[in-house]
């Protein structure tokens, strides 16, 4: 007779045995399928479909080296850890194609090597942050971080700054919008490092624009993704198209994807109007950066107060057609940039001193608008509102910088007097509320000589006229000063300073960031803008709910532990005597 209990022992073993085989062949067999579920409720570890095409088309090893690491605070912590966690995820799709470390270039003990180090970094474009930090004695001191990387491609090299840095946000709301462009600002940078000139954009000259070394710092930027030319249209029907016969007759090919149209000073003939139309009616893109009201700071270097006037620049009836219009006036605003005003007695040495100058508006970008979010404010020297015209439902009209609500609007002529700095600011005198500045127009825009020219002109295949266009983009801006960037000038030699970047203040607004985001929005046709899209909720506590209920959580967290010991060893206590009695009593 077989002993029962060594059946039974055998059947345990066989059963463990098949349940260890199956679990090896089910581990074996699940390695081949990957699944990725994202339970964030704002999918922050999910890429978008371009980044994933992007990085799973990577000829070549990118490497990433980021310079955020040791001892940081919670924030840059947090921010650390989702870099980490976004590289991890391309890896995904990129395979070994994406390599990257974390690395502390604050590590190294000794100074003079550390200095050298630093002033790498920044020689290669990487912006450091300086923390104060408090000692146990209460004593401060500086601490030096870099949230940015340095990435690697083939024989390129591209620095990448990861913190944002705008004025209208809190500390810990800026740390939040630097999570949220991780995606955006990686996959740009791959972008630039891939350097492909598939798309090409023409600075227009010839009706006064602004010379090229006052648009140097924003043309070279945009050169490391697109192709830049400087075009002078001169009636020309050829300079941005051209005709191409073919057998279903002739066919219009813009040979540019976007126009800037940057300052211009002059009337533009009407044929170049008609040159411009024509390029937009094709689906082609204009930026346009135009100052109706004519007013320089240059002109209060040498007096105190000029006269601004309208400008002719005859482009008022295309915008009105396109769906905008740039109003003749200048807007005054209490939050505003500085300007420095010779302070000395006469005779004396001069002695310059900042002075806020309510002429000089800091324009707030839209925050609901992908290519608007998380900027910086930007820059305006002596702007214009404009308003959206027409009710054509095909066109989209957005606003993409405004005035703050404390603006004062005043109709040209306008006298400008450096006066107004010694008058002190009364917001009750500026309560004409916000003022759009740049608006975007987007849709199928109708060209305005139609029903213009003779019957010829609509039917002659050279000139291949175009009513009603193909889908476009337009951004109007009323203020070119927005492009424009500071020159230094040292005898002979001329350099272009940063764009957005201001000497008297030594602050970094804004500008070129927003039009590079501009840019890249008019021409994007992938999709790749909506990567600025991702939002992080910041869930912050209630300080103040935190510190009227404090002694309660903190009663609660020593005296709450020890309640939930004592009930689970009298629990215990009761269930063995329990146990142990019923036995007694069998």
């Amino acid at each position: 007779m077989k002993n029962p209990r060594k059946a039974y022992k055998r059947q345990a073993w066989i059963r463990l045995g098949l349940i260890f085989v199956s679990l090896i062949l089910v581990n074996f067999l699940i390695s081949f399928v990957v699944v990725r579920i994202d339970l964030t409720k704002e999918k922050r570890f999910t890429v978008s479909p371009i980044t994933k095409e992007i990085l799973k088309n990577l000829k070549d090893v990118v490497y990433i080296r980021v310079y955020l690491d040791g001892e940081l605070p919670y924030g840059f912590k947090r921010l650390q850890q989702s870099i980490r966690e976004m590289l991890d995820e391309f890896r995904v799709y990129a395979g070994d194609n994406l390599q990257y470390e974390f690395t502390n270039p604050s590590a190294e003990q000794d100074k003079k090597t550390r200095d050298e180090i630093y002033n790498q970094l920044y020689t290669k474009g990487l912006t450091p942050a300086n923390l104060q930090e408090k000692d146990e004695e209460g004593g401060t001191s500086q601490k030096v971080i870099w949230p940015g990387a340095l990435v690697s491609y083939r024989q390129s090299e591209v620095a990448v700054d990861f913190l944002k840095n705008s004025m209208q946000l809190t500390p810990e709301q800026n740390l939040n919008a630097s999570i949220e462009e991780i995606e955006y600002n990686l996959i740009s940078t791959f972008k630039k490092l891939n350097r492909d000139f598939g798309q090409r954009i023409a600075f227009i000259y010839g009706h006064g624009e602004l010379p090229a070394i006052e648009v140097a710092d924003f043309r070279l930027a945009l050169e490391d993704y697109y192709a830049v030319d400087s075009v002078s249209i001169n009636q020309d029907l050829t300079k941005l198209s051209e005709r191409i016969q073919d057998s279903a007759g002739v066919r219009v090919v813009n040979k540019y994807d976007l126009l800037v149209i940057a300052g211009p000073d002059s009337a533009f003939p009407e044929k170049d109007k008609y040159i411009i139309d024509q390029f937009i009616m094709y689906g082609g893109r204009v930026m346009i950066l135009a100052d109706i009201v004519e007013a320089s700071v240059d002109s209060l270097a040498y007096r105190n107060e000029m006269l601004a006037f309208i400008k002719n620049l005859n482009l008022d009836d295309m915008l009105f057609r396109y769906g905008a219009r740039i109003n003749p006036d200048l807007l005054q605003d209490v939050q505003c940039a500085v300007i420095p005003v010779n302070t000395a007695a006469p005779g004396a040495q001069p002695q310059f001193s900042p002075y806020p100058f309510v002429f000089f508006p800091l324009l707030i970008p839209d925050p609901s608008a992908n290519v608007t979010r998380n900027l910086n404010m930007v820059k305006a020297q002596f702007v214009s509102s404009i308003d959206t015209v027409g009710e054509d439902g095909r066109i989209t009209k957005s606003i993409l910088l405004s005035t703050s609500l404390h603006t004062k609007v005043l109709n040209a002529p306008v006298n400008v007097s450096l006066d107004i700095i010694s008058q002190k600011l009364n917001p009750d005198h500026f309560i004409a509320g916000s003022k759009p500045v740049a608006v975007l127009l987007e849709g199928k825009f109708r060209s305005l000589y139609e029903n213009r020219l003779t019957p010829y002109m609509y039917d002659s295949p050279e000139i291949a006229f175009r009513g009603e266009g193909i889908p476009s983009k337009i951004v109007v801006i009323s203020d070119a000063d927005i492009i424009k960037n500071n020159v230094k000038r040292i005898g002979y030699n001329v350099s272009a300073l940063p764009l957005g970047y201001d000497r008297y203040s030594g602050e970094t607004f804004g500008n070129k960031d927003f039009l590079m985001n501009i840019v890249n929005y008019l021409l994007d046709d992938s999709g790749f803008m909506q990567l600025r899209g991702r939002e992080v909720k910041l869930r912050m506590l209630d300080n103040a709910k935190l510190e009227s209920s404090k002694s309660f959580w903190q009663m609660l967290n020593v005296i709450l532990p020890v309640i939930i010991i004592c009930l689970a060893g009298i629990l215990i206590y009761i269930m063995r005597k329990k146990k142990y009695s019923n036995k007694l009593i069998k």
